[in-house]
C-alpha cells in the first residue's frame, strides 16, 4: 500500500516559482500512475497534472500548461511539481494522488485511490 506525503508549499509572490514534492512509502510506487490536484477555498478539487508509471507521458490542465512541469523519480519514490510564473489564481491546497487504473494517464479524480494530506500554496499579488 502506497502512502503519500506532500511538501514544498509556501507563500510566494506572483511570478515566483515553487517545487512541490510527493514522497511515497512502499515498494509499489513505480506501479501506480500519479497526479496532482488542487483545491481552492470554496471550490471543488480540480485536476492539475498527471504522469505515467515510467514518467514518459504527462498531461496538464489548460490553466497550468506551459507553467507547471510534473515529473517523477521512481528510484527515489518521489513525484514533483515544478511551478513557474505563479499567479494568485494558483492559490490552493495541492494534493498528490496515486491511481491503480491501468490507463497510462489518469485524469479523473474518481480514478485515484490514494491521496496525500495536501500542502498549501499561497500566491500574493
Amino acid at each position: 500500500q502506497v502512502q503519500l506525503v506532500e511538501s514544498g508549499g509556501g507563500l510566494v509572490q506572483a511570478g515566483d516559482s515553487l517545487r512541490l514534492s510527493c514522497a511515497a512509502s512502499g515498494r509499489t510506487f513505480s506501479s501506480v500512475a500519479m497526479g496532482w490536484f488542487r483545491q481552492a477555498p470554496g471550490k471543488e478539487r480540480e485536476f492539475v497534472a498527471a504522469i505515467s508509471r515510467p514518467g514518459d507521458s504527462t498531461y496538464y490542465a489548460d490553466s497550468v500548461k506551459g507553467r507547471f512541469t510534473i515529473s517523477r523519480d521512481n528510484a527515489k519514490n518521489t513525484m514533483y511539481l515544478q511551478m513557474n510564473s505563479l499567479k494568485p489564481d494558483d492559490t490552493a491546497t495541492y494534493y498528490c494522488a496515486a491511481s491503480r487504473r491501468l490507463r497510462t494517464i489518469v485524469v479523473q479524480i474518481t480514478d485515484y485511490d490514494i491521496w496525500g494530506q495536501g500542502t498549501q500554496v499561497t500566491v500574493s499579488s
